[in-house]
């Protein structure tokens, strides 16, 4: 067995970095290393750097939360180096080693190295993958959180500093007093308006610490849109012992993700750029047309399956995208309620992108699990599912098909599965979406009145009249007899 690690590289016998990493510098510090940006971003990167112009865009991984000292002990050791295995439908398995993490940072072990790195001039571009709850802002409202405990500890000056935002309004700050360009934000979290997001809320933070800074970085810091998309589930804890017996290679801490991958990226950086068209990347003027062709297809087909598939008794998404009352209704919603709100994609057959998606969904190989797709829900499904509602109802077309995927959401919000049995229900807002989805039991629209998730849907007939159907046949006769008068 072959432990992972740069002395190691010419004996391992999978595909490895094809570049000398002695030679390849930081150009990218990335906040948060978690799975998508190990089998997406820095994949994209590890491609790159194979070409000899390339070598100054490396990438130094950075941990902020505790939970990150788990990828520090896991990548340290192991110079940055990992294994990314991709698993095929058709049961084809692809491992290779990625190099492009060439350097790994836990800040609250020293937040001054952290600041150095984002303030030196080799640094272009700061990327993140943080989750949407990282950029501090109420789902709600849209605001900025400025009272959250360490967003105020970080603006006190009393303590070193712990968040993304006063790291990077710091070195943003010393970029300034040195006369350096700013580097871009560019964000890699799967959010409707990523680049919009970064710009508001870290304009709001430096605001807060230096009007005068937050003007220069309005000014000079460009915030690219993008979306992103490769279907990666949670690390699972066979896949190090599965590489190991398949390839001999001892990886802490290896990924596993499908093979379709996909990023689009505004044309929009303060510093220059790497060449990631030369590696399959698009790079457009507009991101927005692809970014609401993956969230209202992909995403919110992901919530159309996962309520519905764990009423039926399945926990995987890969089962529940094989059974054909599941499957229809996917490729229904898609069809009819869905792509008649996009707008025109250039260059994109939205067809074929809906075949693949349903193809990718029922991989047997990833393994990606039901409750990985209902969690966070509240944080989902207004930002997905709810715009096509409302263009659909505007429009004057029918929601059959997506109501019944919020009266799924309602029935099993309320925390009590067909069989009786108690549902975890994983969501920010649980203490108050439990309550909601049991009085709706008595007072119907109770769930979907909740302005700050539904808006005033619950005052359309449109959609009240399929989503209470939907929701009452669930209660009475259950999931399969609901799906399958629906799609009658």
């Amino acid at each position: 067995m072959t432990k992972l690690n740069q002395a190691n590289l010419d004996r391992i016998p999978v595909p490895t970095p094809g570049y000398d990493r002695t030679h390849v510098t930081v150009g990218i510090v990335h906040f948060g290393v978690g799975g998508f940006h190990r089998a997406h971003q820095a994949m994209y990167v590890d491609r790159l750097l194979a070409e000899p112009k390339a070598r100054s865009w490396g990438i130094c991984g950075v941990g902020v939360r505790p939970a990150d000292q788990a990828m520090r002990d896991a990548l340290v050791p192991q110079d940055g180096l990992y294994t990314l295995t991709l698993k095929s439908p058709d049961g084809a398995v692809e491992t290779s080693v990625i190099g492009s993490i060439v350097e790994y940072l836990y800040a609250p072990d020293n937040p001054e190295t952290v600041l150095e790195k984002l303030a030196d001039p080799g640094t272009r571009i700061w990327s993140l993958t943080v989750t949407e709850g990282g950029y501090n802002f109420s789902p709600a409202t849209g605001e900025f959180d400025a009272e959250n405990p360490a967003i105020v500890a970080d603006l006190s000056g009393n303590q070193p500093l712990a968040t993304v935002f006063g790291l990077a309004t710091e070195a943003l700050a010393r970029r300034r007093a040195r006369g350096l360009p700013s580097f871009t934000v560019m964000s890699c979290d799967n959010i409707q308006g990523n680049g919009h997001i970064a710009r508001s809320t870290f304009l709001a933070y430096a605001h807060l610490r230096d009007p005068e800074l937050a003007r220069w970085i309005d000014t000079h810091t460009s915030f690219p849109n993008s979306m992103v998309d490769r279907i990666t589930p949670v690390t699972p804890p066979e896949l190090a012992a599965e590489v190991e017996a398949r390839t001999g290679i001892v990886d802490n801490w290896p990924v596993v993700a499908e093979p379709f991958t996909q990023w689009v990226l505004e044309d929009s950086f303060s510093d220059g750029r790497p060449a990631l068209e030369n590696v399959g990347v698009q790079i457009v003027d507009d991101v927005t047309p692809y970014e609401l062709m993956k969230l209202r297809l992909l995403n919110a087909s992901h919530q159309a399956l996962c309520y519905f598939g764990y009423l039926l008794g399945y926990r995987y998404v890969h089962d529940a995208a094989s059974d054909s009352d599941i499957r229809e209704l996917l490729r229904r919603y898609m069809f009819d309620e869905a792509e008649p709100t996009l707008a025109p994609l250039p260059g994109v057959d939205v067809n074929a992108y809906i075949d693949t998606l349903l193809e990718r969904f029922a991989n047997p190989a990833i393994a990606d699990t039901i409750a990985r797709l209902c969690q966070d829900s509240s944080d989902r499904i207004p930002k997905w599912l709810v715009p096509v509602i409302r263009e659909r109802l505007h429009a004057g077309g029918n929601v059959d098909l997506a109501a019944a995927v919020v009266a799924s959401w309602t029935r099993y919000a309320e925390g009590i599965d067909e069989n009786g049995d108690a549902i975890d229900v994983v969501d920010p807002k649980a203490d108050e979406l439990v309550p909601l989805a049991q009085k709706s039991r008595t007072e119907p629209l109770a769930f979907v009145s909740e302005r700050g998730l539904f808006g005033e849907l619950a005052d359309h007939d449109g959609f009240t009249k399929p989503y209470l159907w939907a929701l009452e046949t669930l209660r009475t006769r259950g999931s399969r007899e609901t799906l399958k008068e629906l799609l009658a």
